[in-house]
């Protein structure tokens, strides 16, 4: 842990004398690094605030590129490896702890830094989540069952505003507006048009949205995943096997623990598992672009480079943050 005593003062009070610092950015962007540099240049302490989903789950920190034991000595790490594998940890159980703990580290007068790429987290935390009941078991049975071709015929019919911005093929995204419309007779936009609990408009956010080349950042993508197997990530995976949780679980669908486990059970070769694992990890780099390219918030800085290249200048991005 970090040495740096926090100042006298709390950050509690009106939007102004509350900071959040956000680092968003795809995977093996750098967002780490550029979190550490903050910490470091910040006067008083600064509190690293977990906002990825998989790193959440104490179970796989190598597959999830947790902070390691140096990182975490340069600064307070929050929100990593708090839940058990055999629990999923949902976009509003993570809000809710990251609110308590912006909350703790502002009374302390401390900087909190929210540093991942899972993007239904953020937007979550920042604006608030739709207060949609229960959908009953019965209709979620019936829709899971149809073929994505009909589910997104009846989507057409029943909520036409949805069905036109998703890909006829999006299975998973098609069957959760139908269920919500005929579970509980409202449009999943009405239900998200009355979202609630956000906390972007109590806070004097600073954002920075790391999106390095492309080219670049796939193969750092490529690099990383053969160096998680050097560093034991095989090992991880067999300790979850023999737990024999469910595998719709979360953290048995993480990037790599799929590959691995199907390796592990003589299903395909060290060569074409590191393949598969490695265009996962692309494949979910691409989606994280898509996602920040479409959903940044007004005002969020996008920087070009990677968060590990000497070229980003940390008093640049968060000067208004940094300034006296």
């Amino acid at each position: 842990m970090s040495t740096r005593q926090s100042p006298e003062k709390s950050f509690e009070g009106d939007v102004a004398t509350r900071p959040l610092a956000l680092i968003a950015g795809p995977t093996a962007s750098g967002k780490s690094a550029l979190a550490l540099r903050l910490a470091d240049r910040w006067k008083g302490e600064a509190r690293i605030i977990n906002a990825d989903s998989m790193q959440v789950y104490r179970d796989i920190p190598i597959l999830s590129a947790a902070p390691g034991e140096e990182e975490r000595s340069r600064a307070p790490h929050l929100l990593y490896g708090e839940w058990d594998g055999a629990e999923a940890c949902s976009a509003a159980a993570w809000a809710q702890a990251a609110k308590e703990v912006i909350e703790t580290a502002h009374a302390d007068g401390a900087l909190p830094i929210l540093v991942g790429g899972t993007g239904m987290y953020i937007k979550v935390l920042l604006e608030g989540i739709a207060p949609i009941p229960a959908i009953d078991p019965e209709i979620r049975a019936v829709v899971r069952a149809l073929p994505v071709e009909s589910a997104y015929a009846a989507l057409m019919m029943e909520d036409p505003e949805r069905a036109i911005e998703l890909a006829p093929t999006d299975s998973q995204r098609i069957a959760r507006a139908l269920e919500v419309k005929r579970s509980t007779g409202v449009t999943l936009a009405d239900w998200q048009r009355a979202k609630t609990g956000g906390i972007g408009e109590e806070m004097d956010l600073h954002a920075a949205v790391l999106m390095p080349e492309r080219e670049g950042l796939y193969a750092r993508c490529d690099a990383r995943f053969e160096a998680m197997l050097e560093a034991g990530a095989v090992g991880e995976v067999e300790a979850l096997l023999e737990r024999g949780l469910d595998p719709s679980l979360p953290v048995m669908r993480a990037i790599g623990v799929p590959e691995i486990a199907a390796y592990l059970a003589g299903e395909t070769s060290r060569e074409a598992m590191i393949a598969e694992g490695q265009q996962s990890t692309r494949n979910y780099a691409k989606r994280q672009y898509t996602w920040l390219r479409h959903q940044s918030g007004t005002g969020w800085q996008t920087i070009p480079e990677s968060g590990e290249s000497e070229n980003i200048s940390t008093v640049n991005i968060f000067a208004s943050l940094l300034r006296d």
